[in-house]
């Protein structure tokens, strides 16, 4: 007879989860949401501008900011330098993501390597790499070069590093029932452990997109000819403080804009890992 209640309430709290569950899977509230933030956001600050809590000088208000922005996509250079920074940073992510999946394939598969490469992978991983820039400048010059390189080395390790972690985390049950069956090493590794991994790789390849971007960017700071770090630079030194606002807005735009597509690759692709 007590039980009644509990169960009920337990039942009603279900409901509840379930339905909050179900509306923050519906697409047009994952979207309304972040909008209803921004605008939020974006009033806050022009509300402060306008009574002058912010000093307009070094924190322009969001429509000075709006304003520059429709200016800069009118100008060549800005599409020059967006073009530049885009291809470095797709370079580099192409070569370092390439690159850090067939070494955490590697290094997670086989023993020797895993010894062999692990403490100087950890120990590249530890190290600040935007120090590196100063050096690929010196080695690569202040072309495309130097950026692609600096692109490809910050998103290298996030790749190898949770590539590893993915093949690490295939049971050992599974691995003795493909054994079991008669499996080859080979179809043990691409029907079963690759499958198993991707899901954890691919969370290290979405980081990596974002920071290949940074990456790019830091070089473009560190010493470059071109680019949207370089008008970035070149606008502040001019106290264009909105206008370097607006492109700094726009890289942001531009890194979620990949995330979301790799996103998109990632449910395309990667299938067997929905709940």
């Amino acid at each position: 007879m007590t039980s009644t209640p509990v169960v009920e309430r337990a039942s009603l709290e279900s409901k509840s989860v379930a339905a909050a569950a179900y509306l923050t899977d519906r697409l047009w509230v994952r979207v309304l949401l972040p909008v209803l933030v921004l605008v939020l956001l974006l009033a806050a600050w022009e509300g402060l501008s306008a009574v002058g809590v912010l000093n307009p000088i070094t924190v322009p208000a969001p429509s000075d900011i709006a304003i520059a922005f429709t200016e800069l996509v009118t100008r060549q250079y800005f599409w020059e330098a967006t073009k530049v920074t885009l291809t470095a940073t797709l370079v580099g992510f192409a070569i370092g993501t390439s690159s850090g999946l067939i070494l955490g394939a590697l290094t997670g598969t086989f023993k020797t390597f895993r010894v062999a490469l692990m403490p100087f992978i950890v120990a590249f991983q530890n190290m600040p790499r935007i120090a590196l820039a100063p050096i690929f400048l010196t080695w690569f010059g202040f072309g495309l070069t130097s950026k692609v390189v600096m692109a490809a080395v910050i998103c290298f390790f996030p790749v190898v590093i949770n590539m590893v972690a993915g093949i690490a985390a295939v049971g050992e049950g599974e691995k003795t029932l493909f054994r079991s069956l008669g499996a080859t090493k080979s179809q043990t590794f691409f029907r079963l452990t690759l499958p198993a991994a991707s899901p954890i790789a691919f969370a290290g390849v979405k980081t990596a997109l974002t920071l290949a971007l940074l990456g790019a960017i830091v070089a473009e700071f560190v010493g470059a000819s071109e680019g949207l770090g370089v008008l970035i630079k070149e606008l502040n030194f001019q106290l264009l403080v909105a206008n370097g606002f607006a492109v700094v807005i726009f890289l942001s735009v531009i890194g979620l804009v990949l995330y979301g597509l790799i996103e998109l690759a990632e449910k395309k692709l990667i299938t067997w890992s929905r709940g």
